[in-house]
C-alpha cells in the first residue's frame, strides 16, 4: 500500500533537474558568486530546455538563463563602477 507522501510518486513526476538547478544556481548568483554561478545558471538552463519536451519545466530553464544573464551583467556593472571609482580617487 502507498502513501501519498511515496518517493514512488516524487520520481515519477518528471520534474526537470537541470532547469530547477539553472533557477537556483540565477537566483543565489544574483547575491553571491555571481562570476560563477551565472554561466552555470546559463549552462544549466540551456541544457534544461533541450530536456525540456520530455521533462518540461521550460519556464523553469528560461528563468534560470535569464537570471544568470542578469547576474553577469550586474556583476560587469559592478565591476566598471568599482573600477571606475578607485580610478577617480573617490
Amino acid at each position: 500500500m502507498t502513501g501519498y507522501g511515496s518517493s514512488r510518486a516524487a520520481s515519477r513526476s518528471g520534474t526537470n533537474g537541470l532547469a530547477v538547478a539553472s533557477l537556483v544556481c540565477g537566483i543565489i548568483g544574483i547575491f553571491v558568486f555571481s562570476v560563477i554561478l551565472g554561466p552555470v545558471a546559463i549552462v544549466l538552463g540551456v541544457l534544461g530546455l533541450r530536456q525540456a519536451p520530455a521533462k518540461g519545466g521550460s519556464g523553469m530553464a528560461k528563468a534560470g538563463v535569464v537570471l544568470g544573464i542578469v547576474a553577469l551583467v550586474l556583476y560587469a556593472v559592478l565591476l566598471a563602477v568599482g573600477g571606475f571609482s578607485w580610478y577617480v580617487g573617490g
